[in-house]
């Protein structure tokens, strides 16, 4: 089979689009043929050998076939899989946070059975294959954490908080988790205030925001304030502005790594958590019903095929992303 697979760490000049092995089933695993496949942040972590992640450092034997977002349809399931059947259309994210020699940017991939959900039969192979980790990074963020591994960013596990008649800022709103987390939000019953380029105004008027910062215009810190929550999914050094835009007891939920003012937080009586998303088919299958329905949508900024994977990461590191870039196979 075709797969895009590392042999060094780089730029996207290194994803090289090559023969590999058919994938083996094993236990508990569901062998997907991949009709799209997803592109996250974390495959562009590994691309380049997590340099973007300070203190973050697996071991990773190249090569290595890189992804996690996969949608498609089954191929085989292993004897002691109970569930699914050769012809089931499905989606999920596999194996995350670890990752094996079996992951999506390839024609097959053998998935554990239990980080798949069916597809919602309302949704393309394009939309399913980049609903998963966008989705579930806002679901256990938002709505339920969904596993107790151990938190590897803080020594108390995550917990979400009500979201029913309580207000939200959500800055990256346009982005992939940005505008899922938007759409989550106002399904449970929260005012949402978005925070993206001006441009992304009617896009983010259309799923749902109550109010929108224009943050190329105005600093969004400085017109917000008695807000239960935010929810930042550029985060890094800068998420600490936010602090001041809450009230006392409210929450801000960096998705990236970077806080740095942690006394400030304690001052103003506001709880700091990050979450460590982590595959979850149950909770995905949840998800797809909200998709099916159009209670939730997945907007696509772009597209491209599995040989040009090297174009997809050039346009995400170009930024300013509606939504997600998904690769597709075949």
């Amino acid at each position: 089979m075709k797969a895009v697979r590392l042999h060094a760490f780089g730029g996207p000049e290194v994803l090289r689009y090559e023969d590999v092995p058919l994938p083996r089933l094993g236990p508990g695993e569901v062998l997907v043929r991949v009709l799209a496949a997803g592109v996250n942040p974390p495959d562009w972590y590994l691309r380049d050998g997590y340099t973007a992640v300070p203190g973050f450092n697996p071991p990773v034997t190249l090569p290595v076939i890189v992804g996690s977002d996969v949608s498609g349809i089954v191929a085989a399931v292993a004897d002691d899989v109970r569930g699914f059947t050769v012809g089931d259309a499905v989606f999920g994210m596999i194996r995350f946070p670890s990752f094996g020699d079996s992951a999506a940017y390839a024609e097959y991939v053998a998935a554990p059975a239990s980080d798949l959900a069916r597809k919602p039969g309302g949704l393309d192979f394009v939309q399913a294959a980049g609903a998963p980790m966008a989705g579930l990074t806002a679901w256990q963020y938002l709505i339920a954490l969904g596993h107790d591994a151990p938190n590897p960013f803080q020594t108390v596990p995550h917990r979400p908080v009500p979201l029913e008649g309580r207000s939200i800022l959500i800055n990256g709103a346009a982005g992939g988790v940005g505008h899922l987390a938007v759409q989550l939000a106002k399904w449970r019953g929260a005012r949402v205030t978005a925070v993206a380029s001006g441009r992304h105004q009617a896009f983010l008027r259309e799923i749902g925001a109550d109010d929108i910062i224009d943050y190329t215009a105005t600093a969004p810190e400085t017109m917000a304030r008695d807000l239960d929550l935010v929810l930042d999914t550029v985060g890094g050094p800068s998420t600490g502005r936010f602090l001041r835009t809450l009230k006392r007891g409210g929450a801000l939920f960096p998705v990236f790594l970077g806080f740095q003012d942690a006394q400030e937080a304690r001052e103003r009586g506001i709880t700091v958590s990050m979450a460590q998303v982590r595959s979850n088919g149950a909770q995905l299958a949840e998800l797809g019903r909200l998709l099916d329905v159009g209670a939730v949508c997945v907007a696509i900024d772009s597209t491209f095929p599995l040989a040009e994977a090297a174009r997809a990461h050039e346009r995400a590191a170009s930024g300013h992303l509606r939504g997600k870039i998904v690769l597709t196979v075949g």
